[in-house]
């Protein structure tokens, strides 16, 4: 073809595609805000639990209940209990191996939030959560060696705030990490944003012409598609 190129001229070179970034953004390094804020959820739960707890066993003897609303005894009441299990009174007798398995998990909450990066307000939520709870459990067996149990609901284990946190707090995380499963690449369908099927399209376009085959002068050129180019 006397030395002319086989392609047209108007080939796409790297610096005409749309330069956009393969890797993800290395996610900024949490403050001293965002690795206080478990810390804080951990003092409000641990205040509100030791509160309730301390009115329960002064006022109300153990193994004794109080109807707050006498209508619905059999569905809510106030019942005193001593737990030397783990959560919702499983496990009894049990109670020194949970404290010291809250001293190990509160450790580890503490050692994951202070590596987390930023922007994890959620996950250091659940993490406060439950090591409030973790700890408002541990305060009553190293005190008086079992655990005060006092929501009583309907058929349900009796329990307390430091047990509603802690399964709180695993519930959320839960979430998040279902959550961060579906956001995978790999787990989700992405749907291209309109800026990104505009760019998809300039790309076509410039596929196209690579394509078109350049012949001899005299002869009409004939535009093909990559598949017809490739017969």
């Amino acid at each position: 073809m006397g030395g002319r190129g086989w392609y047209n001229a108007r080939m796409i070179e790297p610096e005409n595609l749309d330069a956009r970034s393969v890797t993800a953004a290395v996610p900024p390094p949490a403050g001293i805000g965002e690795k206080l804020l478990p810390f804080l959820i951990t003092a409000v739960v641990l205040v509100l639990d030791q509160w309730s707890k301390n009115l329960v066993e002064t006022r109300i003897p153990l193994y004794s209940y109080w109807a707050p609303i006498p209508a619905l005894e059999n569905i809510f009441r106030i019942t005193h209990t001593a737990n030397t299990g783990a959560v919702f009174g499983l496990f009894q007798g049990t109670g020194m191996f949970f404290a010291g398995l809250a001293v190990v998990v509160a450790g580890a909450i503490v050692y994951i939030n202070l590596t987390l990066p930023g922007r994890q307000w959620l996950l250091r939520l659940a993490l406060g959560l439950q090591l409030g709870g973790a700890l408002g459990n541990l305060i009553d067996r190293l005190r008086q060696g079992h655990v005060t149990d006092f929501i009583d609901v309907g058929p349900w284990y009796i329990f307390n705030l430091a047990d509603m946190a802690i399964v709180g707090g695993v519930i959320l995380f839960a979430m998040l990490l279902l959550r961060e499963a579906r956001e995978q690449p790999d787990g989700t369908v992405a749907t291209p944003s309109a800026h990104e099927a505009g760019d998809s399209q300039d790309i076509g376009d410039e596929l196209k012409q690579v394509a078109r085959v350049e012949v001899p002068d005299g002869m009409s050129p004939i535009s093909q598609t990559p598949e017809q180019a490739g017969r």
